[in-house]
């Protein structure tokens, strides 16, 4: 990625972050502008939000609040790191997941 095409998709990625909604209308925008630092961003957050609410799904059954604590902040730790990462314009992948998102959406954004 060039420093051109980080700027030109810093903006997209950034906005990928926020909400689900957030993940669509950076897909649809960077559809426009294609910048591979945006889809890849995208792409990490477009994972996040879908494993988040299968997740979510899954631990609202437990009705323990220590159990929906722990999921909550090791969601809110990932978000606040693709978002940090896509502010300070780097394409790092989220712990974890994050080249399991770049392996499925592969085709998401070219």
């Amino acid at each position: 990625m060039t420093e051109q095409d980080i700027e030109k998709g810093k903006t997209n990625a950034i906005i990928s972050y926020l909400t689900i909604f957030g993940t669509i209308i950076a897909f649809y925008l960077n559809n426009e502008n294609k910048s591979e630092f945006a889809s890849f961003h995208i792409r990490q957050a477009l994972g996040l939000w879908l494993t988040f609410f299968a997740l979510g799904y899954i631990i609202g059954i437990f009705d323990s609040w220590t159990i929906s604590l722990g999921f909550y902040l090791f969601f809110s730790v990932l978000f606040i790191y693709g978002f940090i990462n896509a502010v300070g314009k780097k394409a790092q992948m989220v712990p974890l997941l994050g080249a399991l998102y770049q392996k499925l959406f592969t085709n998401l954004g070219k």
